[in-house]
């Protein structure tokens, strides 16, 4: 019984630096977007809701394509590690998320605080749903269109 592999493997190094390197851009961006959409006391956090919704959708884009694409071997795993784990992991933000909540409710906007956190995750599941969906969809027309050939 073999329990290693004979594909060639991708050093940590390599692996750990695409995360590291996507995180940076992942970062950046959502900084920037914080920046340009700023929200005062007692008001909606916009940008964060917005990029934590469009992340969710984003991340199970790329890993539904990865996914029927092939195994997480080779590029595949350095687009996992490096977009999904990197530049998404670093453009949304639970922390952000969680202070924003307690922001809100320490300033006495207790139910807006709630209403943020309750709305974050459905939305956030809901647009992983359709990302799932519209990345499927894609697979499959692309499998169909193959086929035909």
């Amino acid at each position: 019984m073999r329990l290693t592999s004979s594909a060639p493997r991708t050093p940590l190094w390599r692996l750990a630096g695409l995360v590291a390197c996507g995180a940076v851009l992942g970062t950046l961006a959502r900084a920037a977007l914080g920046i340009a959409f700023p929200h005062g006391p007692g008001e909606w956090p916009w940008a964060t809701f917005a990029i934590n919704i469009a992340g969710s959708f984003v991340l199970a884009v790329v890993l539904e394509s990865l996914a029927h694409a092939g195994p997480d071997t080779g590029w595949r795993r350095g687009v996992r590690l490096g977009v999904g784990t990197g530049v998404i992991g670093g453009f949304t933000t639970y922390s952000t998320y969680v202070v924003e909540i307690d922001r809100l409710a320490q300033s006495g906007h207790t139910w807006l605080g709630i209403a943020y956190a309750l709305l974050s995750v459905v939305v956030g599941l809901a647009a992983a749903g359709v990302g799932l969906g519209v990345a499927a969809a894609v697979a499959r027309r692309r499998t169909a269109a193959r086929a035909a050939r």
